[in-house]
């Protein structure tokens, strides 16, 4: 019986962080968007149109909340709706609003033999899972995440 209490209390503590986690991502807006994955890989541009014809997008990350959710939601790589394509340098949302906080990995954004305009969320570069950003080719082929906003 004492084993069994302990391995309950132990999942209750559990199931409660759990759900601490969840109350706390519903406070920063969560419920306020559906994200998936596309499951096949593309170019960047592909999975932006891929999204947009589920009426999504490549999805926006706005907070470290949102960050630590998607870096642990990630395994491998997945293209996420930033772009310098338009000016370099000048790092992009797809939604055209600037990118004002940047969660990339050491030494990223590097535009490696200046052909590195899009971004991706990986978990290969997290050791903390907060950095997990990097730019890659836009051309090459990765799975992604779409993001669509709930009807208000």
């Amino acid at each position: 019986m004492t084993k069994e209490r302990d391995r309950l209390q132990s999942r209750y503590g559990s199931l409660s962080a759990e759900r601490d986690k969840l109350q706390k991502m519903l406070n920063y807006g969560f419920q306020q968007c559906l994200r998936y994955f596309v499951r096949n890989s593309m170019s960047w541009n592909k999975a932006r149109q891929e999204c947009r014809s589920k009426g999504a997008d490549l999805v926006i990350i706005n907070s470290r909340e949102e960050q630590e959710y998607l870096s642990q939601m990630v395994t491998g790589e997945a293209w996420i709706g930033l772009s310098d394509s338009a000016e370099e340098g000048k790092w992009m949302w797809v939604d055209n609003t600037n990118m004002t906080t940047g969660f990339w990995w050491q030494g990223e954004p590097n535009d490696y033999e200046q052909k590195e305009d899009c971004a991706l969320i990986g978990s290969k570069f997290a050791k903390d899972k907060i950095t997990t950003w990097a730019d890659y080719p836009c051309e090459m082929e990765l799975r992604a995440i779409c993001e669509m906003k709930a009807n208000d």
